[in-house]
C-alpha cells in the first residue's frame, strides 16, 4: 500500500497541485478517470448480463447496483481527487469539526432522496416485480397498468399500452398496493359481461357466445359462461377465457363484446339498454304529458295548463 502511494506521489509530483492551474489540470485527470471506470464498470455488467442466457440473474437487481456502484465510485473519484488537492484537503479537515451539524442539515434536506434510494434496495431485495412485469397501480389520475420499464436510484418508470411513461417514487411504489400480472405466470383471463332481455333464449345466447369465444385466434382456453344475475331489466352474464397475456386479454374483450352486439342483432335477440318513452294525451280540461321512463320504471305525469 505505501509502495503504491509513493508511485501515485511520485507520478502526480510534476503537477503543481497548489495553485489553480495544476488542481484544474488535476481535476480534468480525475473526470477522464473516472469516466474511464464508470463506462467499464456498465459495459461490463450489461455483458454479464447480455451472456446471462439461461436468466439466473436478476436484471432489476443488476441494474439497480450498477447504478449504485457508479454514484459510489464517483463519490470515490472526488474523495481522492480532494485528498489530492491540499487546498481541498485542508477544507475537508475543517469540515470534520461541524460533521454533526452537517450530517442533521443534510439528513433533513435529503430526507426524500435517502428514502427512495432505501426503498430502492427494498425492492431489489424483496423482488415484488421484475423487469417487463405488468403492474396496475393506483395513481393520482386513478387506477393505472403499465409494464416496469426501468427502476433508477430513485423513481421506477412504468409504461403503459398508449406509449405513456408513468414516474414513480421508489418510496411511493414500495408502500402501494399493486396488482402484478405477470408475477407467476402471463395467463389472464379475459371476463367478458353482456346481458339480454327475459324474454330470451338464455341456452340460444350462451351458445352463440361460446361460438365466438371458442372461434377467436388469441383465446388458449375457455372457461364458462354463467348467468350471474338477474336484474331489473336483465339476464346478465359473464363469459370467462385465458389469454396468454394482459394486453392480448383486453383485446379479446373488446373483440367479443363488438361480436356479440353483431350476432345477437342478426338473431334478433334483445340486449336491454334504458330508454325514455314520451305520450303526449289530450284531454278535455289540460294537456297531460305521460313520460314513460322505460319497463322497469314507473311513469309519470306532468301537466300541461
Amino acid at each position: 500500500m505505501a509502495s503504491l502511494e509513493l508511485d501515485f506521489q511520485s507520478a502526480m509530483a510534476w503537477i503543481n497541485t497548489s495553485g489553480w492551474a495544476g488542481a484544474l489540470i488535476l481535476l480534468v485527470v480525475f473526470v477522464l478517470l473516472g469516466l474511464l471506470l464508470s463506462s467499464g464498470l456498465r459495459r461490463g455488467v450489461q455483458l454479464i448480463i447480455e451472456r446471462d442466457t439461461d436468466g439466473r440473474i436478476d436484471r432489476l437487481g443488476a441494474g439497480y447496483l450498477s447504478r449504485f456502484s457508479q454514484v459510489f465510485l464517483w463519490g470515490f473519484v472526488a474523495m481522492l481527487y480532494a485528498h489530492t488537492v491540499p487546498v481541498l484537503n485542508q477544507l475537508a479537515t475543517a469540515l470534520l469539526a461541524s460533521v454533526s451539524v452537517a450530517s442533521v442539515v443534510i439528513g433533513l434536506a435529503a430526507q426524500s432522496t435517502l428514502a427512495n434510494l432505501v426503498a430502492g434496495f427494498s425492492l431489489v431485495l424483496y423482488k415484488p416485480f421484475q423487469l417487463g412485469d405488468r403492474l396496475q397501480i393506483a395513481v393520482p389520475g386513478g387506477v393505472e397498468t403499465g409494464t416496469v420499464e426501468s427502476v433508477s436510484l430513485g423513481y421506477t418508470v412504468l409504461l403503459t399500452y398508449d406509449n405513456r411513461r408513468i414516474v414513480l417514487s421508489n418510496s411511493t411504489i414500495a408502500n402501494a398496493t399493486m396488482i402484478n400480472y405477470t408475477k407467476t405466470s402471463p395467463r389472464v383471463m379475459a371476463v367478458v359481461p353482456f346481458s339480454i332481455g327475459y324474454g330470451e333464449d338464455i341456452d340460444k345466447a350462451r351458445t352463440i357466445a361460446l361460438d365466438l369465444v371458442k372461434h377467436h385466434a388469441d383465446v388458449e382456453e375457455v372457461v364458462a359462461c354463467r348467468v350471474t344475475a338477474l336484474s331489473a331489466s336483465s339476464v346478465d352474464f359473464s363469459m370467462t377465457a385465458w389469454c396468454r397475456d394482459a394486453g392480448t386479454a383486453t383485446g379479446v374483450k373488446y373483440d367479443l363484446l363488438e361480436s356479440i352486439k353483431k350476432a345477437f342483432d342478426r338473431e334478433e335477440i334483445e340486449i336491454p339498454y334504458a330508454y325514455q318513452n314520451v305520450i303526449l294525451h289530450q284531454t278535455t280540461t289540460e294537456n297531460a304529458v305521460l313520460v314513460d321512463n322505460g319497463p322497469d320504471m314507473d311513469t309519470e305525469k306532468v301537466t300541461q295548463q
